[in-house]
């Protein structure tokens, strides 16, 4: 069940992130702009995470 839950963590950040990357450029903020790419990152690597625990299963 964990695998889920941070595969939905991951896609949540990585969609927050690309939305908070657009906004710092539409507003030339560069700031925001970093502050997506940290949290799309961050998403990433929820993902990921998610998707080891698939692989391994119940091993984990």
């Amino acid at each position: 069940m964990g695998e889920l839950k941070d595969r939905a963590k991951g896609l949540g950040n990585e969609a927050a992130g690309n939305i908070k990357q657009a906004a710092g450029k539409a507003t030339n903020n560069p700031r925001l702009e970093a502050e997506g790419i940290a949290q799309e990152r961050k998403g990433e690597v929820q993902n990921a995470k998610g998707k080891v625990k698939g692989a391994l299963g119940d091993r984990i």
